[in-house]
């Protein structure tokens, strides 16, 4: 299972679901894996499955006040496909730009993990406070630094639930290097000042950055700038009107422009380039970093394949399942990471919603007396639907998941459905359980 946000860790997640299926069958062996795809909670989920230590630092958050925040170590002898060493990998079946072409000469070591949201996350904003011309990615930038500080040479940095729009910039500047205007001075935090942006100064740059493998986990392929970028798509969830999206838009182009000419690397179209407010695209400009799915890796990492091979059914699962989730999001990708692994794996998914469209009847409901007509007697009737919903589920199937059902028992309000959420999957697993249980009866 993946997090519930608001109310349910990805672990907590997988306990309810693990006590409904053993209150049916007690004998039942449960294998908890907890899963994430690269945003909030990918370095609780990374904890649980591999193991290492939680470690806090004082750093800064999108609006540059002091906040304390977490990152971890792993313990490196026990992650499956993570290791610290180099090589660039693809994402979405597109190599990683100019990236693709550079070898970074990490050792192995220890691996950290730091999740942006951390230190950079929505969490520390509200609607009056929100600042997306200004906000910045600096403290994760901070995180980084004493990751290295700690003697990690492979840094997992995952995207996701970020307040910024700086495309990084932060980042580079709490590592060291300096974004200067037409006159030689710094610019100010935050991406509406990368409109002024003269050129790029790296000569103070972390020299430990040129020995580390940076490996960026998001669930995004977004380039950076355009009506898909990171402003348009992300920038109004952010607070930011459609003239701030403009602006930002903009800013980061000219962002995108001055890193090829001073860096030499094209970074505004590589896919998952305008993840975290853009922060793609700096990790790519100003480390030796490579983008790859994130679920994929906290399955490699939890050794979700193998695990799956001797398993008979896959519960997975997330707060909101809807067109979105065949494209990157946990249920997916843990459906055809497993069932690869093992083709009669069968999988359901438990969500706290599911969108109208997800899981339907296709065309029409027909009863047992034909295409045409109902069991008593009336005409089949034909089920209103958006084809991009129906689409949405035709895909959600194709990619492995067999069944879809949602959580909540009775209809009310957001915060009772939070504070029930464990009990609600406990319930309903018990429920999925127990056809299972039936069925298997019923075969002997």
């Amino acid at each position: 299972m993946d997090s519930f946000k608001g109310s349910l860790d990805a672990v907590a997640a997988c306990r309810a679901v693990v006590r409904g299926v053993k209150a049916v069958c007690p004998t039942a062996c449960c294998d908890i894996v907890p899963m994430a795809d690269g945003g909030e909670g990918t370095l609780d989920a990374l904890l649980a499955s591999v193991g290492g230590r939680r470690c806090s630092a004082m750093v800064h958050d999108p609006l540059m006040r002091p906040v304390r925040a977490e990152y971890g170590l792993l313990d490196a002898q026990n992650i499956g496909g993570v290791r610290g060493t180099a090589g660039a990998r693809e994402f979405a079946g597109v190599r990683n730009a100019r990236n693709a072409n550079r070898k970074a000469e990490a050792e192995p070591g220890r691996v950290a993990v730091v999740e942006m949201a951390r230190a950079s996350g929505l969490q520390y904003v509200d609607e009056h406070t929100h600042d997306p011309l200004h906000a910045s990615t600096f403290g994760t930038g901070e995180l980084i630094r004493h990751a290295l500080d700690d003697g990690a040479r492979t840094i997992i940095v995952t995207l996701g639930g970020s307040a910024t729009n700086d495309g990084g910039a932060g980042i580079a500047q709490a590592l060291g290097a300096r974004l200067l205007d037409a006159t030689g001075r710094d610019l100010e935090p935050g991406g509406a000042a990368l409109a002024r942006l003269d050129h790029i100064d790296t000569a103070r740059m972390d020299p430990r950055l040129a020995h580390t493998e940076v490996r960026i986990a998001t669930d995004v392929t977004n380039p950076l700038t355009g009506p898909t970028g990171a402003s348009a798509v992300f920038g109004p969830q952010k607070g930011a009107t459609p003239g701030m999206v403009r602006q930002l838009d903009d800013a980061l182009g000219r962002f995108a422009q001055v890193i090829e000419r001073d860096l030499g690397r094209s970074v505004a179209a590589v896919p998952g380039a305008g993840a975290g407010g853009g922060t793609g695209a700096g990790l790519l400009a100003f480390t030796n970093a490579t983008i790859e799915p994130g679920i994929q890796l906290v399955a490699t990492a939890s050794r979700l394949a193998g695990r799956a091979w001797t398993a008979d059914v896959c519960i997975t699962g997330e707060g909101r399942i809807d067109g979105q989730t065949a494209y990157g999001k946990t249920p997916a990708g843990v459906a055809h990471i497993v069932k690869r692994a093992n083709p009669r794996m069968v999988v359901v998914a438990l969500a706290g919603a599911v969108a109208r469209g997800v899981a339907a009847v296709p065309q029409a409901v027909a009863g047992s007396r034909g295409a045409d007509g109902c069991a008593d007697g009336s005409v089949a009737r034909t089920i209103p639907r958006d084809d991009a919903d129906y689409s949405a589920s035709v895909d959600l199937y194709a990619c492995g998941i067999d069944a879809v059902f949602p959580i909540i028992r009775e209809p009310q309000p957001l915060a009772d459905a939070c504070r029930e959420t464990a009990d609600n999957l406990a319930a309903t697993a018990a429920n999925v359980a127990r056809l299972f249980a039936a069925a298997v009866d019923a075969d002997r």
